[in-house]
């Protein structure tokens, strides 16, 4: 039976958008001209058309990036193209955060108003948009212009900050930090000026006012580049750094920077020792995963190498959307070979011929700092079939993410790459074993790959030589995160072990002699602690001990002046809004947080206050021993964090 969805067809734009993606429609059965002699008859390509399921998010961004929206036609034309029935595409479209599956503006400022940008003076920044522009939401200027919240844009050292979206043939992404709302509407306006560059080109600029006035490349110049790291890396051009060695220093944009700068001799060493040398030095070092969960990373590559079932991947997982966390867009933006060249020796190390690399959506600057330092790299033989001359073949393919905080967790974030629904899978089986396209899968985030650098690069014993920092399960350096109520907000480098009081002191403590109330660990699924743990050295052991946890590294300060009950209704919120749905506790439980908090804070009386409390933890109890992830597990983290103390928060 030959079916056809029903409606109007996709504009001529829309389709042009979606074939630079997925080429030209070579006949009926996929989107293009239909032969009546021939595919009449005959239905070809359906089998080939179905194996490029995982080009549809990038399908759908580029209507996205077109238009403004993802229309039902154009929707229609995608599903044609890569034999996706309308419902599953609808499905994934109507997902993920930044995709529009209804009319607004091409002109969107991202605002966000989550908790990092909350203590810089968000909702004032939003009070002030909403006399201006009118309601979130809601087009403004004869409809060219609106204004959305968002959850945390990953640029905190900066806050508050926005993230401009404007839809046409040369479509832009900013973030823009910090801002105020006269800022937004002005630099919405200019944006939707901005001269057209083509169809194809992307705007993407960078995310401090102090890089200069970038072109339609979005390239600025070295001091420009100077400037920008030391508003997001205080540290930089300091001599002890390792992982943020290049930062300020270099060029990111140039290859021939990165070469001068030790650049690639991590890789040389790599290839000269073969892959299960450098396992082997990597196990020793005793480096485990930066993201949170502190899974050792030798043993993991090992895993990989070891299983038979071929093609073998490696992931890099760059979707950084943890509230708090920005090392990993800082590194990304600033040293982006780096990046390259310790993804191309996870591949050597765990025989993989294909990475890819996902980015969150609002990382417009990393995304193309990334995607230029993988065409350089290719360009001078650091990928391809044939790296530096050598029989090893890999390459990098990125993909961008579209507004999902589940993403971040691996195997939701494989199910995105194939084109699904960013849903986490059952584990076992673990994705050492079946994980990207069902095949052996090795998934670390960007900076436990950079560490490999400096693992490998210092040559035999550099594994030791890295254990040799810190103790126990935390050794190496390690990246902070620190914002919010601090003199210098920004990434941190330190060897693991230093002082909570020691960090605080490299960011000039609190401003204005006020005193610390609290400070969050670990971001939104981390815990609350007060000054009482400044003495805590920073290490998995240390945190543990005092009931807390590092996570991906953030280090939120919150002073006297600070609305806690404010901010544990927004991380209530955000876990409410960023459950993928799948399983029912955190689905639900989420949602019974989040309506639990506002009684508390509006006194609506329900019942008493230690029952309500009861109740608050019989819900953290049930979605920490019954969701499927991390997301569910760790919703309620900080908020009992911070009632278990009440000279935190009074609720």
């Amino acid at each position: 039976m030959d079916l056809h969805v029903i409606g109007p067809l996709a504009t001529p734009a829309e389709r042009a958008a979606v074939d630079v993606v997925l080429g030209p429609a070579e006949s009926g059965w996929r989107g293009g001209g239909r032969d009546p002699g021939t595919d009449g008859h005959v239905a070809r390509g359906g089998h080939e058309a179905r194996g490029r399921r995982d080009l549809l998010l990038p399908a759908l961004h580029a209507l996205q990036d077109r238009v403004g929206q993802i229309t039902q036609p154009g929707l229609n034309y995608v599903c044609r193209r890569l034999s996706v029935p309308p419902a599953e595409a609808y499905g994934v479209a109507t997902f993920y955060a930044l995709f529009a599956t209804k009319s607004r503006p091409p002109a969107v400022a991202h605002v966000c108003d989550d908790i990092a940008c909350r203590l810089a003076g968000a909702e004032q920044v939003c009070a002030d948009l909403t006399r201006s522009l009118g309601p979130a939401g809601e087009p403004a200027r004869d409809g060219t212009l609106s204004w959305l919240r968002s959850p945390c844009l990953g640029a905190c050292e900066l806050a508050p900050a926005a993230m401009l979206t404007v839809a046409g043939e040369a479509p832009l992404r900013q973030t823009i930090a910090p801002i105020d709302a006269a800022g937004v509407i002005g630099r919405l306006e200019q944006a939707a000026a901005f001269p057209k560059a083509g169809p194809g080109a992307t705007r993407a600029m960078a995310p401090s006012a102090a890089t200069g006035a970038p072109g339609a490349s979005g390239a600025p110049g070295i001091e420009a580049h100077r400037e920008a790291a030391r508003a997001s890396v205080p540290q930089a051009g300091e001599p002890q750094l390792q992982l943020l060695r290049r930062v300020g220093l270099v060029d990111p944009t140039s290859l021939d920077d990165y070469l001068a700068n030790r650049g690639y001799q991590a890789l040389e060493a790599a290839l000269a020792m073969g892959p299960e040398a450098v396992i082997q030095e990597v196990t020793e070092s005793g480096l485990v995963g930066r993201g949170g969960a502190a899974f050792p990373t030798g043993r993991k590559w090992a895993a990989v190498a070891a299983q038979p079932a071929q093609p073998h991947y490696v992931v890099c997982n760059a979707d950084e959307s943890e509230p708090g966390t920005f090392s990993n867009r800082v590194l990304m933006e600033l040293d982006p070979f780096a990046v390259v060249e310790s993804m191309t020796i996870a591949g050597f190390a765990t025989g993989a011929s294909k990475g890819y690399l996902y980015i969150r959506g609002e990382y417009p600057l990393a995304e193309a700092r990334i995607r230029h330092a993988i065409d350089a790299a290719r360009a001078n033989g650091y990928l391809g079939a044939s790296v530096t001359g050598s029989p090893f073949a890999f390459e990098i393919e990125v993909r961008r993410g579209a507004g999902a905080y589940i993403c971040g967790e691996e195997t939701a974030l494989f199910e995105s790459i194939e084109g699904k629904r960013g849903e986490p899978r059952n584990k076992p089986p673990f994705p050492v074993e079946v994980g990207l396209f069902g095949k052996p899968t090795a998934v670390n985030n960007v900076e436990t790959l950079v560490n490999v650098l400096g693992i490998v690069g210092a040559g035999p014993g550099g594994g030791k030589r890295f254990a040799e920092v810190g103790s126990g399960i935390s050794t190496g350096p390690k990246l902070f995160c620190l914002s919010g109520s601090v003199g210098r907000p920004g990434v941190y480098e330190v060897p693991f072990g230093t002082t909570l009081r020691q960090l605080l002191e490299l960011g000039q403590g609190v401003p204005g002699g006020r005193q610390i109330r609290a400070i969050l660990l670990g971001g939104a699924a981390g815990m609350f602690v007060g000054a009482d743990a400044l003495d805590t050295p920073l290490t998995f052991e240390g945190t543990r001990a005092i009931g807390a946890t590092l996570g991906s590294g953030v280090v939120m300060v919150f002073d006297e002046s600070a609305d806690m009950v404010g901010a544990l209704r927004r991380i209530a919120a955000f876990f409410r809004d960023e459950s993928c749905g799948q399983c029912v506790p955190c689905r639900v439980g989420t949602v019974r947080q989040e309506e639990l908090l506002a009684r508390l804070a509006d006194r609506v009386e329900v019942r008493s206050r230690e029952q309500e409390l009861t109740l608050l933890g019989e819900i953290a109890q049930t979605m920490r021993d019954a969701s499927i992830c991390g997301l569910g597990q760790t919703a309620s983290f900080a908020i009992e964090s911070a009632l278990r103390q009440p000279e935190l928060v009074a609720l």
